[in-house]
């Protein structure tokens, strides 16, 4: 088992563009490594690895859903991370905190026991999105002590922003160095920490685990869908057998009829397999998806809606074969 594993936390707001980060960092990663990458979501059913290609050989992704990390039960986080660091014995760990985490809490969480000298915590990546704050706003809402925490602001979406813009930004969070990016685009040799290497160790810090058998299909026409409901938010994600098949302008259609705060979705379409990821409400832009598994779909609001219509509505817009 490998000892003082270097792990990096991506953190930021819902929508700042975590998920392109990794997309990036894992297009550069050096082939003599394995990497491991835990990400969690607020909802249940899981889509971030399958946006991320999850089939890529070197790199080993599990997810936590059903909330940040730093809040759920402590227990479905540690066995997920054992079993990850079990089967992929990586040389370097990302995790991907929900939008709605708090960073600090799970820095603390990694920095404690059962992950002391098996993991060592690098300063934290924190995006920012350049499209939806402002100084002030960034400044003030960053939680006590963060700051201090990170290694790297990544300010993304910086298609609009000025040298002069830019410059009063780096001027706003200094010491910690501060990128203005575009698509989520980092150079490798910015990661903190990325000199730090694991260590080899004879010792299994871990008991053996039993991996939780994934959820099957009792009837392929019907979809595995799952709920989480908090204070501030509500999502609902659907699972569907890759048997179905969706019309891509129905979907687009439905999702526009919506007032969603972010959309997730990898579907077997009529026009192939596509990815699309948006916030609030905003225009679905669909990619190419290399996702063959299963389609799913998950949509977060700040308010509980209808589960049984959003599943039908949904349901209707199967291709009718």
């Amino acid at each position: 088992m490998l000892q003082h594993i270097p792990t990096h936390v991506i953190a930021g707001a819902l929508g700042a563009g975590k998920t392109s980060v990794l997309r990036s960092l894992m297009a550069q990663r050096p082939s003599a490594e394995r990497w491991a990458v835990l990400i969690n979501e607020f909802g249940d059913i899981g889509l971030d690895s399958a946006l991320l290609d999850g089939n890529q050989d070197g790199v080993s992704f599990t997810e936590v859903a059903g909330g940040c990390v730093c809040c759920v039960n402590g227990v479905p986080f540690q066995v997920a991370l054992v079993q990850l660091l079990r089967k992929a014995k990586p040389d370097r760990l990302f995790i991907e905190p929900s939008g709605l985490g708090h960073p600090l809490q799970l820095l603390a969480q990694l920095r404690d026991v059962p992950w002391l000298d098996v993991l060592a915590v690098q300063p934290i990546v924190l995006l920012l999105d350049a499209q939806k704050t402002t100084i002030d706003s960034a400044v003030a809402t960053l939680a006590p002590g963060l700051l201090a925490q990170t290694g790297l602001v990544v300010l993304n979406k910086c298609d609009s922003i000025s040298s002069e813009q830019a410059q009063l930004w780096q001027q706003a969070f200094a010491p910690v160095p501060l990128l203005c990016t575009r698509q989520g685009q980092l150079a490798y040799p910015l990661l903190p920490g990325r000199e730090q290497h694991a260590g080899e160790s004879n010792e299994d810090r871990f008991a053996p685990n039993r991996a939780a058998m994934g959820t099957l299909w009792s009837d392929p026409q019907q979809p595995i869908c799952a709920v989480n409901s908090q204070a501030d938010a509500w999502s609902i994600g659907w699972r569907w057998h890759p048997s179905q098949q969706f019309e891509l302008m129905r979907v687009q259609l439905w999702l526009t009829s919506m007032a969603w705060q972010r959309a997730k979705c990898v579907l077997q379409t009529n026009a192939g397999w596509l990815s699309a990821n948006a916030l609030d409400g905003q225009m679905i832009h669909w990619q190419n998806s290399e996702w063959r598994k299963d389609s799913r779909l998950e949509l977060i609001f700040t308010a509980a809606q209808d589960q049984q219509q959003l599943t039908a509505e949904l349901a209707a817009c199967r291709v009718d074969l």
